[in-house]
């Protein structure tokens, strides 16, 4: 039996953005429809650090994998990454594993494609103007997202360091027809006239003042995954259509929704699906809340695994 495997460089190359956008409305409309088979993430804490175990079967598209995530704190300062990923996928007809690619890299491009995806369902069409909170690998992914269905033509980055914001402007700089980049000092300079905004950082408080926002602006979080965190404040929940990658889950983890008490409106796989709206107005203010679900690495594994396949990608091992 044989196994590919693939590196980060090898998913990049095997996973655009745009066929992962088409992969992540493949997986949350499966997921809002009970097509898929999710258990609760499995947890396993070691004396150094915890380790995640995150399946999942697409029942309708036959898609399965399961992401090993470890997160151990003190590997920075034996010049490691704190957090680890591996993604299996697996044979549903045989159960045997099919290939196993490094899980960073699909995660960072997952959840970008999920931002990517509720962008072309909730921001404006002639959306032009994006405000990022954070200068990291999410922050890079997710302008790649919603750069793949908007035509963007200004980027505002805020960061906690300027120099984490200056690096990924001189990137950005560097891509196929780059947008302005704008260092703003203010969060109210970055979020007024943003058509939409993306928070991916790690701040357990509010980054911004939900009034600064322009009517019918679009916003993304990302970045807080525990119910005592939120990036967004109750202000941008209260005038907001808010959309979940899943109610279950960010009901249970997202403190955006959590603290505030806010009402989901809709999964965005229900949008997906067609059974909620999107948008319904010009001036309609939108906020898309993802906390990652485990169909999104399944789904992106399965599709960076067929293009490898198609274009002889990666490295085939023997088991």
């Amino acid at each position: 039996m044989k196994i590919r495997v693939l590196s980060g460089k090898e998913i990049r190359e095997s996973l655009p953005m745009k066929e992962a956008i088409e992969a992540m409305g493949k997986a949350f409309g499966q997921l809002s429809k009970k097509q898929a088979a999710v258990p609760l993430r499995g947890r396993l804490e070691t004396d150094a650090g915890v380790t995640l175990l995150m399946p999942a079967y697409l029942k309708k598209s036959r898609e399965f994998g399961v992401k090993v995530v470890s997160v151990y704190e003190n590997n920075s300062s034996l010049g490691f990454p704190v957090v680890s990923a591996v993604v299996l996928v697996l044979d549903p007809d045989t159960g045997f594993p099919k290939a196993l690619m490094d899980g960073s890299t699909l995660t960072a491009i997952r959840t970008g494609a999920g931002g990517g995806l509720a962008a072309k369902l909730l921001s404006r069409k002639e959306s032009r103007v994006v405000a990022i909170f954070g200068a990291g690998v999410q922050a890079r992914a997710q302008l790649e997202g919603v750069r793949a269905v908007r035509s963007i033509s200004e980027v505002r980055i805020i960061s906690r360091t300027r120099k984490s914001a200056v690096r990924l402007a001189e990137e950005i700089k560097s891509w196929l027809n780059p947008p302005i980049v704008i260092l703003p000092e203010r969060a109210k300079d970055a979020v007024s006239g943003a058509d939409i905004v993306v928070t991916a950082t790690t701040s357990p408080e509010p980054l911004f003042d939900g009034n600064d926002l322009s009517p019918g602006s679009h916003v993304t979080g990302v970045g807080s995954f525990m119910p005592t965190m939120r990036e967004v404040d109750e202000t941008t929940v209260r005038r907001s259509y808010v959309v979940a990658d899943s109610r279950e889950a960010c009901l249970a983890e997202a403190g955006d929704i959590i603290i505030p008490h806010a009402h989901i409106h809709a999964e965005i796989g229900e949008i997906v699906n067609g059974d909620k709206p999107g948008r319904i107005s010009p001036d309609q203010i939108t906020f898309f809340k993802s906390v990652g679900v485990a169909v999104q690495d399944a789904s992106a594994a399965s599709a960076a695994l067929s293009n490898a396949e198609q274009k002889g990608i990666g490295s085939l091992l023997d088991l």
